[in-house]
């Protein structure tokens, strides 16, 4: 059994990623405006059946086989209270069991193969679907547990993933929310 890889509490976050500690970078408007919308949007469909709980910036402790116990903190993330009720009041705070899904909105310094072990090691804990969401292209690349893999643009009115069929995220509507009205 590995020991469980201790980070200092940092703002922003500090991640373990690849082998090393990462610390997130500070949200642009544009990372902070989308964190939100599809946090409204997952928190909306997590409440309306009391499905589970979303939150923005939750630190998760997991490990895949043969590695240390470490942190990520995806932008998003929703569990199921299934997943969380068996958890003790101090473990749901940082849970040591993965989400079903998690959301990671880019920033213009995040590193490519950063984003891509997360990717990789989200689907290696069981994370059931995995959204990474690009401000600047106005576009999602998916992710599922059963291998499936879309990228969608902002044209697109809703998506629903073939392994959560009962979630409808509003594409169009999330990315909407970084337009800005004309001022009259």
């Amino acid at each position: 059994m590995f020991a469980e890889i201790t980070l200092p509490d940092t703002k922003p976050e500090t991640e373990w990623i690849a082998g090393r500690a990462v610390q997130k970078v500070l949200s642009t408007t544009d990372h902070s405006i989308l964190q939100a919308a599809f946090l409204y949007a997952l928190r909306a469909w997590a409440m309306s059946e009391r499905r589970g709980q979303a939150g923005p910036e939750w630190r998760f402790r997991v490990s895949i086989p043969g590695t240390r116990v470490h942190p990520l903190v995806p932008d998003v993330a929703f569990m199921s209270f299934a997943r969380l009720r068996p958890l003790s009041s101090k473990d749901r705070q940082s849970p040591n069991v993965p989400p079903e899904i998690v959301v990671e909105i880019l920033s213009p310094d995040d590193r490519p193969k950063d984003v891509e072990a997360k990717r990789i090691e989200y689907l290696t804990w069981g994370v059931s679907l995995v959204i990474i969401a690009d401000p600047n292209a106005h576009c999602v690349d998916i992710y599922d547990s059963a291998g499936h893999y879309e990228r969608l643009d902002a044209s697109v009115e809703t998506y629903v993933p073939e392994v959560i069929p009962d979630l409808v995220l509003p594409l169009r509507a999330i990315f909407a929310e970084l337009d800005i009205p004309e001022l009259m």
